[in-house]
């Protein structure tokens, strides 16, 4: 029967830096949040991030990204127009008081301008419109998006309609939106930069994208607010080579959501500096192998290991490897092997996969009865 297990691996490394001053920890005001840095995958922060939530208008990141990836591989073109329903101009237009782009009955829009809608105006009725014109109705595109978030590992993320508006079959994390996010700029080059635009004008209504007003220089995503769970953001922003994304939700009001955006982002580029744990092909670890012509595999990771850690921690950073016991021969060269866990102190960084270094071929029938024995005598412990 196979068995999870962990090797764990010392780290030379050290990560405390005279002359730079002593960053302040964060007290986030968020109750759920998630501070990633882009190149490395390191969590700055986090709490509650797998803690189920409704997305409200967050929701509307996973319906510009399928739109996305329709365009992308050709199924959807810029220029095709869908019609807007009465139930579209209902639902999420004007009369509805909420988000919109304010789109005309009956008139006809192109995708570009939709997906302007949803990126700038965050447009429920934008949504809804590219819901009916993909798939007939708001619903059936929202089991398209729900089996969408599956795909992309989201495991948090179900939706009962394209825009976030009230629904308790909507549900998400701020994990699985730092996710989409970060995916998302980094799969569709093309079309991300929509996010970041400051005005779209539609029916001859200007409006300004409100992730880019609050003047700190966000390239846009995406903000929320639903009853019980407080306002929300999605967002990102680079300075001086380093990318961060920032995902909170649980915040009392508009003005706090901006103060703790900017402080936390603050914090994040203030508090940080990049260090390599592990050089591309460098062994981090040797795993047993069962009835191989060698007892053990030399595992790598695939390119360089670097984290972000913090300018004054005196705490060690530690790694662990998890893989699945007995690692049976033969094992091909570059087959992944498992996974490398980088945590400091009891705060997880990042994860990482790990591959075989070298090939191991079938040993001879006397290994393979020793290792069997030795597999047999694990049990019994």
């Amino acid at each position: 029967m196979p068995v999870l297990l962990y090797l764990f691996v010392a780290i030379a490394l050290s990560i405390i830096h005279p002359g730079l001053a002593e960053a302040a920890p964060l007290d986030a005001k968020a109750k759920e949040i998630l501070l990633v840095e882009e190149s490395t995958g390191t969590v700055l922060f986090e709490r509650n991030a797998d803690a189920v939530i409704a997305p409200a208008s967050l929701a509307k990141l996973l319906t510009a990204e399928y739109v996305f990836r329709e365009l992308k591989e050709g199924r959807l073109k810029p220029d095709a127009k869908f019609k807007v329903s009465e139930y579209a101009w209902r639902t999420g237009g004007a009369l509805s008081r909420t988000s919109t782009m304010f789109a005309a009955l009956n008139s006809e829009i192109s995708v570009m301008d939709l997906l302007r809608g949803v990126t700038v105006h965050s447009a429920n009725d934008a949504c809804i419109i590219l819901g009916e014109g993909l798939y007939g109705s708001d619903a059936a595109f929202a089991e398209k998006l729900s089996a969408r978030a599956k795909e992309l590992g989201l495991v948090n993320t179900v939706l009962a309609n394209s825009n976030g508006l009230p629904d308790p079959g909507n549900k998400t994390s701020i994990r699985d939106l730092s996710k989409l996010a970060i995916h998302a700029r980094a799969a569709y080059p093309d079309y991300v930069g929509l996010f970041g635009e400051e005005d779209f004008e539609w029916n001859k209504i200007r409006q300004r994208n409100r992730v880019v007003k609050m003047g700190l220089g966000l390239d846009g995503m995406a903000l929320g607010f639903a009853e019980g769970a407080g306002y929300g953001i999605v967002a990102t922003t680079e300075r001086n080579g380093v990318r961060l994304y920032l995902a909170m939700s649980g915040l009392a009001s508009d003005k706090e959501r901006l103060e703790e955006t900017r402080r936390v982002f603050d914090w994040g580029f203030s508090s940080f500096t990049r260090r390599t744990v592990f050089q591309q092909d460098e062994t981090v670890a040797e795993a047993p192998v069962f009835g191989g012509d060698a007892a053990r595999v030399p595992l790598k990771a695939a390119k360089n290991v670097d984290i972000f850690v913090p300018v004054d921690t005196e705490d060690k950073v530690r790694a662990k490897i998890r893989y699945t016991w007995p690692l049976k021969a033969p094992v091909s060269e570059g087959q992944q092997i498992g996974a490398m866990e980088l945590s400091l102190g009891q705060r997880k960084l990042l994860e990482t996969p790990v591959y075989a270094s070298t090939a191991v071929g079938s040993g001879s029938l006397t290994s393979k009865a020793w290792d069997g024995l030795k597999e047999l005598m694990f049990f019994w412990l």
